[in-house]
């Protein structure tokens, strides 16, 4: 049975969050002088001298309608890590506690566990990069207080089968934490529709990949809003920036302009798909739903990165990965970026 509060750190449940007086206070006001602000301007051409919005409401307000959630169920972060760290940090003591990863899967887990002195279990994924009903037992097994769930997975670009992560979420008595990084590039109903269902469900997106929006560093935890309060009282005061709430708002207003970019970088991904497994130096492209491929060449992977860096080309090399030996991660580019990654390649190849 989850139990959220049982969950939570016990020094953090009765913490008395930072509270500025923007957040005691609603409305407009027409003089401010309560956090010692420059209330002469800023340097530079922009006014920048006043701090955001901590609550990020008017973007919050946006994005809720897009995603058909309320805004107490959203949290905004500088970029999902902020999240995946202040998760950790909510629930598991130091030294103490665990949480569990399938790898291979996004490094940043493991990166935040060890950053709070978290021991870290691991599951890993059949050689399909699936969760098995062994894989799903021994999660269920698990004490660990997070289970990280990236669908679509990175590195290696598939969603995990629903069934397997409803069957989880049913069962575990943790937070089960579904990274959705990609989920704009999947045929998939995003896991924000069932947050309703499942009072466990934290699901992860970002603006860095689909929107284009990198720079930023704006991440996106949904889940219910007895876990975003918890989220919102850890989290630095000013946390998402004034110059990027505006840029946010500005895209989510654009929102032509996003399914078209979606739609040129899918056009791209299969364009990739249908040439590289011509190329005999490529042993297999893996299924995507992501903007990206994960690609096994042979005989040596990091010969080929070796060669691709020498002329100016960067790809991931995830040969060291579990089950990803001999594979290389290429994120999908421009059409000219695809012809100098393909034709690279054939040089390669001879």
């Amino acid at each position: 049975m989850f139990n959220l509060d049982s969950l939570v750190r016990p020094n953090l449940r009765d913490m008395k969050p930072y509270s500025s007086a923007r957040d005691e206070f609603q409305g407009e006001a027409q003089v401010m002088l309560d956090a010692n602000e420059n209330s002469l301007g800023s340097a530079g051409p922009d006014q920048f001298n006043r701090y955001p919005d901590p609550q990020q409401r008017a973007v919050k307000h946006e994005l809720a309608q897009l995603k058909a959630v309320r805004p107490e169920q959203i949290f905004l972060g500088n970029g999902s890590d902020e999240a995946i760290d202040l998760l950790v940090r909510l629930t598991c003591v130091p030294g103490h506690d665990s949480l569990l990863i399938l790898p291979p899967t996004y490094g940043m887990y493991e990166v935040a566990a060890n950053l709070n002195d978290v021991r870290v279990e691991r599951l890993q994924l059949t050689p399909d990069f699936q969760l098995s009903p062994e894989i799903v037992a021994g999660v269920l097994a698990s004490d660990a207080k997070i289970v990280w769930l990236c669908s679509p997975n990175n590195p290696t670009g598939n969603l995990l089968h629903a069934e397997a992560i409803e069957e989880i979420l049913r069962g575990f008595c943790g937070l089960v934490v579904v990274d959705e990084a990609y989920a704009d590039f999947a045929a998939a109903p995003s896991w924000t529709t069932r947050l309703a269902e499942f009072p466990n469900l934290v699901v992860l997106q970002t603006f860095s990949k689909a929107w284009g929006l990198a720079g930023l560093r704006l991440g996106m935890a949904f889940a219910s809003p007895a876990v975003i309060g918890y989220l919102n009282k850890i989290k630095p005061p000013y946390n998402v920036s004034e110059a990027t709430q505006r840029f946010a708002l500005q895209a989510l207003r654009d929102a032509p302009r996003f399914a078209e970019l979606r739609r040129q970088l899918l056009v791209g991904r299969d364009w990739l798909a249908e040439r590289l497994p011509a190329l005999p130096i490529v042993a297999e492209v893996f299924p995507s739903d992501a903007n990206f491929l994960l690609v096994r060449f042979h005989p040596d992977a990091t010969a080929v990165y070796d060669f691709l860096v020498a002329r100016g080309i960067i790809v991931r090399n995830r040969t060291t990965q579990p089950g990803c030996a001999g594979t290389l991660r290429l994120t999908v580019g421009t059409p000219a970026e695809n012809e100098l990654l393909l034709q690279a390649l054939r040089e390669f190849a001879g």
